[in-house]
């Protein structure tokens, strides 16, 4: 299960990555403390979100035991959907960011990214997961990912952007078509 927390982990991650590459492409230099900031906006309201969404769900989770993998097929279909048509129409939102990392610029980028983790959370409370280390990986992730992104984007500018957005949305995909599959019996 490690793995595939590992996997989510990264999927999520993509939003916050592609927006710290579109905020490393408006600015000239990167500073050390821009980078913890944007690793700290963007990882802790990437591990607050889930924790959110598996506690509202786990309170609905009685009602729903019979279709749960559905649930879980669903959001993660919805959200991995979302991200690859997202991936095609961020240019243009990328090319207005700003490179400013006071919390003005970033909570709603911050939440922003974050709502589809908070889906997440939802599907983890159908999962046998351990909420506490998915949500410490999660952040993590995210914010190395936001952290690196920041470089990237100043190096690279936006060539990879729109790859990895493509590649976490089909990692989701791939991840609630397998929790189904199992559900049904047609996958060990």
């Amino acid at each position: 299960m490690f793995v595939a927390v590992l996997l989510i982990s990264v999927s999520v991650a993509m939003d916050a990555f592609a927006v710290s590459i579109g905020k490393g492409l408006t600015v000239s230099r990167i500073r050390p403390v821009d980078a913890v900031k944007s690793a700290l906006w963007f990882g802790g309201f990437q591990a607050l979100f889930p924790l959110l969404g598996y506690f509202a769900a786990s309170t609905f989770s009685k009602y729903v035991v019979a279709v749960d993998h559905w649930i879980i097929f669903g959001l993660l279909a919805f959200i991995g959907g979302n991200m690859i048509r997202e991936a095609f129409e961020e240019e243009e939102e990328n090319a207005r960011e700003t490179a400013q990392f006071d919390w003005k610029h970033m909570l709603p980028l911050a939440v922003a990214c974050s709502i589809d983790a908070f889906a997440v959370g939802v599907s983890f409370a159908f999962m046998k997961i351990n909420i506490i280390i998915s949500v410490i990986c999660i952040g993590v992730v995210t914010g190395a990912f936001s952290a690196a992104g920041l470089y990237i984007g100043r190096i690279f500018g936006s060539r990879w952007q729109m790859p990895a957005q493509i590649a976490g949305g089909i990692v989701l995909i791939a991840i609630g078509v397998k929790v189904l599959l199992e559900h049904l019996g047609l996958l060990p």
